[in-house]
């Protein structure tokens, strides 16, 4: 999250700032927010508070979530999902027959797995719960859901056990979702837990494909997950001539 000019910003502004930061980024944290809007953290819960009962967003412990975390994915608004289907379009021209694949959680893998033609045959691992079941519908698939435990904010395994069973498996590619990238700080999450299972995830990986919509460009979290030169493709949703992924064309391949 990058810091803004709050100084006098109303309640209102300080909602709408909130609610497009859980769109992008699916969790904020109170600490993160109280800095960046320049009030104190009992303004930020009460924020909250108000939000989660209007249902724009899931109150946690030290901060929210994104409602599509927790609600069956028909029945929500998916933020940018025009978007998230035009990456997932182009994330499964790189599948080919045979493939071995890992796959991580989120609304954009879900779009993917939706995608993936029926009689493709190849081996799916993943992290998601909720991927596994939609991939499951694939007569051909072979759908394998990696072990450990269930992280009920993300609805992702996690864990010490997950990261063992990673480090078991060799893939020809791994989808990933990015909470923040940038093209000095590389990729980046907000989470110690998920950045230690993406990053077996990537080791496991021959390559590894990160996927975002345009508006998590230029955006980094406090935890870094691993530098462009550990990824081989970026798949955004934006035109190859947007001057947006113009600077990230010298460090890994745009699609």
């Amino acid at each position: 999250m990058k810091e803004i000019p709050a100084s006098g910003m109303l309640k209102k502004e300080r909602h709408a700032y909130i609610i497009n930061q859980i769109n992008l980024h699916n969790k904020v944290l109170s600490s993160d927010l109280s800095l960046l809007l320049k009030v104190s953290e009992d303004t930020v819960r009460r924020d909250l508070n108000e939000l989660s009962e209007k249902g724009k967003l899931l109150k946690v412990h030290g901060g929210a979530l994104s409602k599509s975390f927790h609600f069956p994915y028909e029945q929500i608004d998916i933020y940018a999902q025009e978007s998230k289907r035009e990456i997932a379009k182009k994330a499964i021209s790189l599948i080919s027959e045979g493939m071995i694949v890992l796959t991580g959680g989120g609304t954009t893998m879900l779009e993917m797995a939706r995608l993936i033609p029926d009689n493709l045959k190849a081996t799916i691992f993943t992290i998601s719960p909720l991927v596994a079941l939609e991939l499951a519908e694939r007569e051909f698939l072979t759908v394998i859901l990696v072990g450990g435990q269930l992280n009920k904010n993300s609805q992702v395994i996690m864990g010490s056990k997950t990261v063992r069973e990673l480090s078991e498996i060799r893939v020809d590619l791994c989808f990933l979702g990015a909470n923040g990238i940038d093209i000095n700080e590389g990729i980046t999450d907000s989470d110690w837990e998920v950045v230690q299972v993406k990053k077996a995830m990537i080791k496991s990986a021959a390559r590894t494909v990160i996927m975002c919509i345009g508006e998590k460009l230029n955006s980094a979290q406090k935890m870094k997950v691993c530098s462009f030169n550990e990824i081989d493709f970026l798949i955004t949703d934006l035109k190859s001539s947007n001057h947006k992924v113009q600077e990230y064309r010298g460090q890994v391949k745009v699609l």
